[in-house]
């Protein structure tokens, strides 16, 4: 609702508007040198972009939401 205060009198964020920061920041991407696979743990489908990286390793998409149950497994190049 438009009506409601993001934080409260003290600057605490309020619930709605913390789920919403959370929501927002799982949409930017990940930035790293190298691949992540195996070192960056992230939500299915996040983007990780690879400052290091050449032709065909720039991005890669957090595709299995982890392999064996290590988050930081499931990394495809695309």
């Amino acid at each position: 609702v438009a009506s409601q205060p993001i934080v409260d009198s003290n600057g605490i964020m309020q619930p709605t508007f913390q789920q919403w920061a959370l929501l927002v920041s799982d949409l930017m991407p990940l930035v790293g040198s190298g691949s992540p696979e195996g070192v960056v743990t992230a939500q299915q489908y996040a983007l990780y972009l690879d400052t290091a990286g050449g032709a065909g390793s720039i991005q890669y998409r957090k595709m299995l939401p982890d392999i064996g149950g290590d988050k930081s497994q499931g990394w495809i190049a695309v």
